[in-house]
Formats: structure tokens, sequence, C-alpha cells
């Protein structure tokens, strides 16, 4: 299954004005049922219940890796290393998955993947957040 990623508008804005460095911010995940509004969503604080780290893996579950930022011929490629969340007791319901930076000041957002449909976890389950490592999560000239 392709899952298509949505940049929010803000995005382009806030890294022409220094507001991310992709190479070393900490970027991260939330999850929520609540589609991001892509117009007006700019930061963690406008998304709606994102859902705790409560009965997920790890100390840090929603910390992403970064793989590389590069730029080659001007145009900048972002791969991230895929996230595997474990559920050690219910989670749910959640349909977007949501990258932003914790790093940046007001944790602006980057943009989300649409699951299609919520998704629930019980105790064991695992749900892999796959950001495609050739293509990468975003590509922009």
């Amino acid at each position: 299954m392709s899952i298509a990623f949505t940049k929010v508008n803000k995005f382009v804005l806030n890294k022409g004005n220094g507001v991310f460095n992709l190479s070393t911010n900490q970027l991260k995940i939330a999850l929520t049922n609540t589609i991001p509004t892509v117009s007006t969503a700019n930061q963690y604080s406008d998304l709606t219940s994102p859902l705790a780290t409560t009965n997920l893996s790890g100390a840090t579950p929603f910390n992403i890796t970064t793989t590389s930022f590069t730029q080659t011929s001007g145009t900048s490629k972002l791969i991230l290393a895929d996230l595997t969340l474990t559920a050690t007791g219910a989670v749910g319901p959640f349909q977007y998955a949501v990258i932003y930076s914790d790093t940046a000041t007001n944790k602006e957002l980057i943009g989300f993947y649409d699951y299609g449909s919520a998704v629930n976890m019980v105790s064991g389950d695992t749900f892999t957040i796959d950001f495609d490592g050739s293509a990468g999560v975003i590509t922009e000239a």
C-alpha cells in the first residue's frame, strides 16, 4: 500500500526562514485521528487530540532518526529511518502520522501521512511508518 505524504503549507516558508535545520533538528511523529488543516496548521499546538506515548514501546517512541538531508543539482532530499511502534496496551484510534520538529521554537509541522482509515492497536501489535528510504520523505527543487 502506498501512503501519500502531504506537506503543510507553511513548511516551505518556515524552511526558507530558517525555522528548520533538517540535518540536525529532532523530528518526531504525532499520531492523531483528526486531519491537520493543510492551509492553517503550522505547529504542534494546532493538532487536534494527538495521542500520548502511553502504551507505546520505548522511552521516546515518537523520535525519528534522520538518515540524511542532502542536495544534488539543486534538489534536496530528506531521508528518515523507518519507525516501528509497538503497543504495550490499547492505542488509538489514529489515522494521521504528523511529522514535526521538536527542536523548532513552536514545534512547527512539516507534513503528514494519511493511512486512509482509523488504526487501533492492542498490546503486542506493531505499526511501522515507512519513510521511503530511496525517494525520501521530501524531495524539493
